[in-house]
């Protein structure tokens, strides 16, 4: 399978698996990118960091001071002095988020339902849920499809629910249980109700909410909601960055009326141990009364994070563009400036995502990664894998090419993948040495027993060219050619060919004795070696191609083989590879040496000196 068509099944298997991925977020189902964006949710809150909220909301907090002074939780009497207090500094809504289900004292419930009647107010109510996990759907687009139906309602006594607007205070919390979500609208079997909040903000805007499929509009103002009309929920800051007061103060008459008036005040607990506490990523222990609060403030001033269908839309657009795009990056190069072009993009991608946040976009983070992190990983996992087997390869080859070509030719070529391309002319030693009478013994042994024995001398001859720095250039029938001066020229190219040319004769005529019958059908071998100039070059095109030298040089080192024949001796050398080799090589130190002798060579016009080597073992 080449490169491009496994590129091609990468992008598609990994496009596949973004649009998946992209699909399950849209619906809602994401289960572990939705705890992984929650994660990612608050390391992008620390980052942006706190801010300080629009002045449109304040917190009647029942706290310590109050539960000191009055007792906790408040009887219905000091709470209808506080809701009268409050009331009598003229908010704009007042939202007491306490549930009052259960009726107390006469007089003192009718003296909370008289106070709450004095002025816009909303009290609490509660859904709950047979599964802690709902499921829903999104039919044909209908805006109330989508949200969870509740198996029970917890509402108030009848007289407060006629005196005040009702809400239901319910939150969308994630694995940790931080607030992440309000539900705007609670379903039940028979009834619709908005959410405490939206309750709240409807009752001091003075307007209906409108439920759109992606949308709560109030008058002029559309809030984007999330599936099942869920509003996002971002904190300001920690404990107290919504502008909170204590309700003892207001229950002393010690409450600053510019701390009430003109804004919508909400009264909760904030007592110690009362139980009614969030973590959030400014704040272990946020008070469930300023959540409200915080989701009032979003729905009055249109503040809050934008995460709706159409940002899941782009979501899973991101997810599939990235994918792709590291994957093409993983596949097309892998060097460091590959993967410093993957970094760079996801860089980019991680700024202009915290930007968004920033701005009030909830792009998700987990998608993306979730996306695009399993298919590159894959992919550079099964790309290293590959890329062993093609270095293995490529040893081997290596390996190949070292036991044909002497191993600095090899490491040459490797270091210089032109080195003669154009023909190179210089000095170089050569040395010819070939089997006498294999041909007619061949015809009996056999194409089998024939490669075996030819392997054998094959090897013998590569283990001294090796040995001496040779380089054997080609293997003729049952000879071999060696040169010597390759990759580049040397001052002893000589002498090492002269001391491989005796260590050939002795090696071979061993070889030659341990072979049974090749004594009796008279097998043995003959050496030439010249030395002088040559045209090194390489021959072929393309992929197929070899490097070998030519000239007059290489012919007089071949002629020198029918020297030996004609004289009887195993070497005979040129008088200019003696005279290179020196007085002190290894020809006059291993054997005799006869001449110089004036010797015509065939197919040459011109007579040369000839030298003959015999060994002292003879």
């Amino acid at each position: 399978m080449n490169h491009r068509l496994q590129t091609v099944i990468a992008l598609l298997l990994a496009g596949l698996w973004a649009v998946a991925l992209g699909h399950a977020n849209l619906n809602g189902g994401g289960g572990l990118l939705d705890r992984m964006e929650a994660s990612l949710a608050d390391i992008r809150s620390a980052i942006v960091g706190a801010k300080t909220p629009p002045a449109v909301v304040s917190i009647v907090a029942i706290d310590d001071r109050t539960a000191a002074a009055h007792g906790y939780p408040l009887d219905r009497a000091t709470l209808a002095r506080l809701v009268g207090a409050i009331a009598a500094l003229k908010p704009k809504a007042l939202a007491l988020d306490i549930l009052l289900v259960d009726p107390g004292p006469e007089e003192g419930d009718a003296a909370l339902a008289a106070a709450l009647a004095q002025g816009p107010s909303v009290i609490a109510a509660a859904a709950t849920f047979a599964q802690s996990r709902q499921q829903v759907s999104d039919a044909a687009r209908d805006p109330l499809a989508a949200i969870p139906e509740a198996s029970q309602l917890l509402l108030p006594l009848p007289r407060f629910a006629e005196a005040a607007a009702v809400g239901i205070v319910n939150v969308a919390t994630d694995q940790t249980g931080t607030p992440r979500y309000i539900p705007l609208i609670s379903r039940a079997a028979d009834r619709l109700d908005p959410a405490f909040p939206l309750r709240a903000a409807s009752v001091a805007l003075g307007v209906n909410p409108s439920i759109e499929p992606d949308a709560i509009t109030l008058g002029k103002l559309r809030i984007p909601t999330d599936i099942g009309q869920r509003l996002p929920v971002t904190f300001y800051g920690g404990h107290g960055s919504i502008a909170t007061f204590s309700a003892a103060d207001a229950l002393d008459g010690k409450l600053a009326a510019d701390a009430v008036a003109g804004r919508i005040v909400v009264i909760g607990s904030t007592v110690t141990g009362g139980g009614d506490v969030f973590p959030t990523p400014f704040d272990p222990v946020m008070p469930g009364v300023e959540v409200m609060s915080t989701a009032i403030t979003h729905l009055v001033t249109g503040d809050g994070m934008v995460r709706d269908r159409r940002i899941r839309l782009i979501d899973a657009g991101i997810a599939i563009g990235l994918t792709l795009v590291l994957v093409s990056l993983i596949a097309w190069r892998r060097s460091a400036a590959g993967y410093v072009i993957i970094v760079l993009t996801l860089i980019v991608w991680a700024m202009l995502n915290l930007s968004a946040f920033a701005h009030g976009y909830w792009l998700s983070a987990a998608l993306p990664i979730a996306a695009a992190l399993p298919p590159a990983l894959i992919l550079g996992a099964a790309e290293l894998w590959l890329d062993r087997g093609r270095a293995r390869h490529f040893a081997e080859q290596s390996a190949l090419l070292q036991r044909i070509e002497a191993p600095g030719l090899g490491e040459w070529l490797a270091r210089d993948p032109n080195f003669l391309a154009e023909p190179v002319r210089q000095n170089a030693a050569v040395i010819f040495i070939d089997l006498s009478g294999f041909t007619g013994l061949s015809e009996n042994l056999g194409p089998v027993k024939v490669s075996e024995v030819l392997s054998g001398f094959f090897e013998l001859i590569d283990e001294e060219a090796r040995a001496h720095g040779g380089a054997i250039t080609s293997f003729m029938g049952d000879g071999a050619m060696i040169l010597f001066g390759l990759p580049e020229p040397a001052d002893d190219d000589a002498a090492r060919a002269a001391a491989c040319a005796v260590s050939l004769c002795e090696r071979t005529r061993g070889w030659l004795g341990a072979h049974a019958g090749f004594a009796q059908k008279k097998i043995g071998f003959k050496v030439g070696a010249h030395y002088g100039p040559i045209v090194a070059s390489r021959l072929g095109t393309g992929d197929r191609q070899q490097i070998t030298a030519a000239g007059d040089t290489i012919n007089v080192g071949s002629r020198l083989m029918e020297v030996a024949a004609r004289h009887g001796v195993e070497l005979a050398l040129s008088a200019e590879i003696v005279r290179a080799a020196g007085p002190d090589s290894v020809l006059t130190q291993s054997g005799r040496m006869e001449g110089p002798l004036e010797t015509t060579l065939r197919g040459r016009a011109s007579h040369i000196d000839a030298w003959l080597w015999r060994s002292r073992t003879l």
